[in-house]
């Protein structure tokens, strides 16, 4: 009901300033002009003040609403104009007929001044909108917004690209919002409060670190649904039998520190091969109740030994030596860049399977998604999706193949959404991106559900 009243005084703004134009040709006095100026100023004020939102509700994501709805009125203002303007001399005949001008026309003059006026009102308008959605949104590419700079004053053009923003804004609105919702809904269950404490295990390239976040807006949504979690925090990028050390110490100490007999563990990329080193060979396995990999490449990418084998010596050595030195400086303690890389092909991964069983007593469980096209997503995984698809018939992620990930009975494969796929970064939420047909928040609250559900 609030949003049908604030459009409707968008039409009354819109309906006065026109009117303003008869109003001048007619003789307007400067009451007039300082009512009309009044109501401006009140309307803008109208639409920055924050408007009140329900108790599930963000305040990102109440202004997130607020910049979308004002952003549409302002577009539908523009439509509407367009046939006001075609009235107006009708409008001026109606009001003054005494004064009218030939055959009835209202000047030229008072036509383009009354579009001038209304044309700067609701660009206004949408400028705050644009303002306030830029602040608040999550879901609009650095992409949209250099192409908005460069078509803002192109007449109809700009029409489309701001339509493109209201769309996207309350798309994630709907998104977000329905997630909180769920969230409110089940908050007593506390659906993710696991028997034992959950420990994140990152992949190759990257770390835990606490200003950004390798599970994205994962392990949030797993606390707010009762799960206790916590990162392995292993380097980025070594042997795996030293990245397995680490986390054997992680683990340990979380067995220390919470009083829990055993804990689950969910795993992605190289972490889920770094883990069951740790628990075959490093005495872990009576400490761990479930292993859950995510896209792990549990038989090898054969399409690194490719790349190994052609690459210039020279080349591999200077990344080796730039990778190292870059995260040194951001926490690792000896990283190896090319000694995680060869870890990783399909030679290596071979010869690790013949050696790290699977323990009894620790349940095993892998998934896998893929790509459906190299437009699944962005560089480098676009070209990485080229090179994995000459050595897998069923997909890849665009580093794993399927075949590779999928290495238990035990084995789940993520649907394909209808046009996009799911990529290996997307299943960390790498890109904090909501994609149409898959929740990756969701998935992994799913997850950990069936965890407790099984009684781990």
């Amino acid at each position: 009901m609030k949003k049908i009243i604030q459009f409707i005084k968008c039409l009354l703004l819109l309906m006065l300033l026109n009117y303003s134009a008869v109003g001048r040709s007619i003789g307007s006095t400067p009451i007039r002009i300082a009512v009309l100026l009044a109501l401006i100023v009140y309307f803008i004020a109208f639409l920055i003040r924050p408007q009140k939102r329900k108790r599930s509700q963000e305040k990102r994501l109440s202004s997130l609403s607020d910049g979308a709805c004002t952003l549409g009125y302002a577009l539908a203002m523009i439509v509407i104009e367009i046939p006001v303007l075609m009235i107006l001399p009708k409008l001026h005949e109606a009001v003054a007929p005494e004064k009218a001008v030939s055959a009835g026309r209202i000047s030229l003059g008072y036509v383009i001044g009354s579009g001038v006026i209304t044309y700067l009102v609701i660009a206004l308008i949408a400028f705050i909108s644009l303002i306030r959605i830029a602040v608040s949104a999550r879901q609009h590419k650095i992409s949209l917004y250099i192409l908005l700079f460069f078509t803002w004053f192109l007449p109809i053009i700009n029409c489309f690209v701001l339509w493109k923003f209201y769309k996207r804004a309350k798309s994630e609105y709907r998104f977000e919002q329905a997630k909180l919702d769920l969230d409110d809904m089940r908050a007593e269950n506390q659906v993710c409060m696991t028997k034992y404490p959950i420990i994140m295990v990152h992949g190759i390239f990257f770390r835990d670190w606490q200003m950004f976040n390798y599970w994205g807006r994962i392990p949030k949504a797993l606390a707010k649904n009762g799960a206790r979690v916590s990162y392995a925090s292993q380097q980025s990028a070594n042997a795996i039998e030293i990245s397995a050390s680490e986390i054997a110490a992680h683990i340990e100490n979380t067995i220390k520190l919470t009083g829990a007999e055993k804990v689950n563990i969910i795993a992605h990329s190289k972490g889920g091969l770094d883990t069951r080193y740790a628990i075959s060979k490093l005495g872990m396995d009576k400490y761990v109740a479930t292993l859950t990999t995510i896209n792990t490449p549990h038989r090898g990418c054969a399409w690194v030994d490719n790349v190994l084998a052609k690459a210039p010596k020279g080349l591999a050595e200077y990344l080796d030596n730039k990778y190292n030195k870059l995260f040194t400086k951001l926490g690792d303690t000896s990283p190896s860049f090319l000694t995680g890389v060869k870890e990783l092909t399909e030679a290596a991964c071979t010869e690790f399977n013949k050696n790290v069983p699977d323990m009894p007593g620790v349940s095993y469980r892998s998934v896998m998604s893929r790509m459906v096209s190299s437009r699944s997503a962005g560089f480098p995984l676009n070209i990485g999706y080229y090179l994995c698809k000459p050595y897998s018939k069923k997909g890849n992620d665009g580093l794993v193949t399927m075949e590779s990930a999928l290495y238990w009975e035990n084995s789940e494969v993520i649907p394909d959404t209808k046009k996009r796929g799911i990529s290996h970064g997307d299943m960390i939420d790498l890109m904090r991106e909501n994609i149409s047909g898959f929740d990756v928040r969701e998935y992994y609250v799913s997850l950990v559900k069936s965890l407790k559900e099984q009684g781990y």
